[in-house]
């Protein structure tokens, strides 16, 4: 079984544990109420939603600008950013961890990408790799390299009260249009040890004679709560499905100082207990009871193992974004 927490780091483990137990046991007492809230937040969410009158898209294409993965010449990073295209505009979903990592800028600079380009900025949720870094994080200010140009006061769509340099920011409170024919399912929320209580929105888009797209950021409120306000929003099938799904079961691609740190973070689930390949079979059932024609998944927060589970398991087409890769959907 693969170690989550470095041997060097047992002893300072040991010795913090008069102050560390108690800490913890305070933060699950937190994490088990918010868990609770959460599914009756979402379940009464999802049981309020209308549908939207989401445009049918004669084109939708995903570009990759931040991925774990990349094609030759991109540099990767355990974020993510998606240039998403259609044919009323484009939207910006997510922007990694922004100026502190090289690869937004470097790999923007290579496909010719810059920020007049977007008619919005969308976040998925408020945590370094979606928002900019951890700087972003402690100030909750969306933040971007300014080597892939100024904003020009586009919109920045976000889940949760944040603000964003030379955009327009705006709280999504519920399921909405956004701009180029793209939705937002509004936030749904997850009780995260560590983070505490979690927003997260994602993005649908209905294309012409297909269905559905719903593009994640790293999927913490689960895929199967995400698809069921989907189809809620409308009755075309799920076509596709794209975006983080949050596995790291027995690796993290984010490591730091001897710690496996999504393996420890953001799992939904206390540090002592692990994301388990029960845990993976339940969601690729879910994946499969859903029927989508294709899937695109993200490398960076889900390891090799659950990747290959994911491709050999889900019924569809299965494709790994890639940095520097445009998908059409």
């Amino acid at each position: 079984m693969a170690r989550r927490i470095s041997p060097a780091w047992w002893p300072v483990i040991a010795v913090s544990s008069p102050v560390l137990i108690p800490m913890l046991m305070r933060k699950n007492r937190r994490f088990k109420e918010n868990r609770q809230r959460s599914h009756e937040v979402n379940t009464a969410r999802i049981e309020k939603a209308k549908p939207l009158a989401m445009p049918p898209l004669d084109h939708c294409e995903l570009t990759v600008l931040v991925e774990q993965k990349t094609e030759p010449g991109f540099l990767g990073a355990p974020g993510v950013s998606y240039r998403i295209k259609t044919d009323l505009g484009s939207v910006l979903f997510d922007v990694g961890f922004g100026p502190e990592m090289p690869a937004l800028s470097h790999n923007a600079r290579k496909i010719g990408f810059e920020l007049k380009d977007a008619d919005a900025l969308a976040i998925s949720h408020l945590h370094p790799d979606h928002m900019g870094g951890h700087q972003a994080v402690r100030e909750k200010e969306v933040m971007v390299p300014r080597e892939i140009g100024d904003p020009q006061g586009q919109p920045c769509f976000v889940p949760a009260q944040a603000t964003a340099e030379g955009f327009q920011a705006e709280v999504v409170e519920g399921p909405r249009m956004l701009h180029a024919g793209i939705a937002s399912t509004g936030p749904l929320s997850r009780s995260l040890f560590f983070f505490g209580w979690t927003e997260e929105q994602a993005l649908i888009a209905r294309i012409k004679g297909k269905g559905l797209v719903v593009i994640t950021g790293c999927g913490h409120p689960t895929i199967e709560t995400i698809i069921q306000m989907a189809r809620k929003l409308s009755d075309e099938p799920i076509y596709a499905v794209g975006g983080g799904l949050h596995f790291p079961i027995t690796d993290s691609p984010l490591r730091k100082r001897g710690l496996k740190l999504q393996m420890i973070v953001g799992t939904g689930k206390p540090p002592w207990r692990r994301l388990t390949d029960a845990d993976l079979s339940r969601t690729i059932d879910s994946l499969n009871d859903a029927a989508p024609q294709r899937v695109f998944l993200s490398a960076h927060d889900t390891c090799d193992h659950a990747i290959d589970r994911f491709q050999n398991e889900l019924t569809c087409k299965t494709d790994v974004l890639k940095a520097g890769a445009t998908y059409q959907l």
